[in-house]
């Protein structure tokens, strides 16, 4: 089979990592991938927002099945693409990857179907946000209503923080994606990430993890794209993962297909879960990151048959196969990050650090020099990722790592896993 993955970050190069394991993988090619992802694959560049450009290059080079990576491609139809291609293709259509480049349109579903989440109200002016936000005060919770690199979000532990969040957002900080908010109330308890595959009717559950979004230790800072996470979540247990498929996967899941709008593809299903009642925080309708990472590395090579298998519609013969481990991921990410970073900083020691099935740095954002050299080109730029028959043996291996590393210009928050190891 030869494959296509589209995306260059940390989550794609941990697909490529696993799907390569495959015997069923011919050939591999990642559009545009990045410095670690050419270790293992193909890299090409494509255009990967352009339908046409991508189906016209799975024609060119044989292409049996598509995965797609990130939420932007899937937004602008990529996977419509591809199916009106006749060509398989993970990921949702535009319609139903809605439910993440939508806040206000998953909120009218979760409302339509009874799904539990937070009271919330939708805006397009700046005055009414900011009027209910001085009418119910703080805590309180500021989302764009697009999609913003999952750094629309502000969880305002005061008014002014609030009342800042909608004057950046709806002032352009996010461009169009923040030209309408949604307003939520506060939730309490602890956050988890629920992964299901679906193909428009079965569901198939394939993990849990627990995410770390704030820049700092002791979860404190502003938020980010994710600082680290570790699998499976422990709050996870079996009766708050069947209530959680219970009351809102399978109602969400049902209502998309009623509306002729069939969900395929994985959804990532974030939760609070307060007194062992899960209530929807948001969706995402592709792998987290960097949740992924960690996923892949207790997964491996069967995902590729399982991603397959939902593409075809063929998830009720389907079987998720786990080891009884745990896998850790710690985000290195450039000085200055969320904010302003700098770019081309030298990362020195990645040949020395072990890579194996217990062992991996998953690249996000890097590239190779004039000279060779690994060098920083994003925000958050390693995944370094532990797998061990404990977490605290997964924890050591990726901070040990992390320490192994020769990149002054880097950071990482040194608590992931805390909620656990404690």
């Amino acid at each position: 089979m030869n494959i296509l993955i589209l995306g260059s970050g940390g989550r794609e190069h941990s697909l490529a990592w696993a799907i390569k394991q495959n015997p069923k993988c011919d050939r591999l090619i990642v559009a545009p991938g990045n410095a670690g992802i050419a270790d293992l694959a193909e890299c090409a560049e494509i255009d990967i927002l352009d339908g046409a450009a991508v189906v016209d290059f799975a024609a060119q080079n044989a292409i049996d099945f598509v995965v797609i990576g990130p939420e932007a491609p899937l937004a602008a139809g990529v996977a419509d693409a591809c199916r009106a291609a006749n060509l398989a293709v993970f990921g949702p259509s535009a319609a139903a990857a809605r439910l993440e480049s939508s806040k206000s349109f998953t909120k009218a579903i979760c409302d339509a179907c009874d799904a539990p989440t937070a009271a919330y109200a939708h805006f397009t002016d700046a005055d009414a946000a900011r009027a209910h936000v001085r009418a119910n005060g703080a805590p309180i919770v500021i989302k764009a209503d697009g999609l913003a690199a999952g750094k629309g979000v502000t969880v305002a532990m005061t008014e002014a923080e609030a009342l800042a969040a909608i004057d950046d957002m709806m002032g352009g900080q996010f461009g169009a994606a923040g030209a309408e908010v949604v307003i939520e109330d506060f939730m309490e308890g602890e956050e988890a990430s629920f992964f299901v595959l679906c193909d428009g009717q079965t569901v198939l559950p394939i993990g849990t993890a627990q995410d770390h979004k704030r820049v700092g230790e002791g979860d404190t800072g502003p938020n980010t794209g994710g600082m680290g996470a570790y699998t499976p979540a422990p709050v996870m247990t079996e009766t708050v993962t069947r209530a959680a498929l219970d009351r809102i996967v399978t109602p969400v899941v049902n209502a998309m297909a009623a509306r002729g709008t069939p969900f395929t593809g994985v959804l990532f299903v974030g939760l609070m879960i307060k007194d062992g009642a899960p209530r929807l925080v948001e969706f995402n309708v592709r792998f987290g990151d960097p949740e992924c990472q960690g996923l892949m590395m207790r997964l491996g090579g069967q995902v590729l048959d399982l991603l397959h298998a939902c593409a075809e519609g063929r998830l009720a013969d389907q079987r998720v196969h786990w080891a009884d481990d745990h896998a850790l991921t710690v985000v290195m990410a450039a000085r200055g990050y969320p904010g302003t970073y700098v770019k081309g900083t030298r990362i020195r020691g990645l040949p020395a650090l072990p890579e194996d099935s217990f062992n991996m740095a998953f690249h996000a954002g890097t590239a190779e020099d004039a000279d060779g050299h690994i060098v920083a080109t994003g925000g958050r730029v390693l995944g370094l990722t532990g797998r061990g028959a404990t977490l605290a043996e997964a924890h050591a291996r990726a901070y040990a790592m992390v320490d192994a590393l020769d990149w002054p210009e880097g950071f990482c928050r040194r608590d992931i896993g805390w909620r656990a190891l404690t």
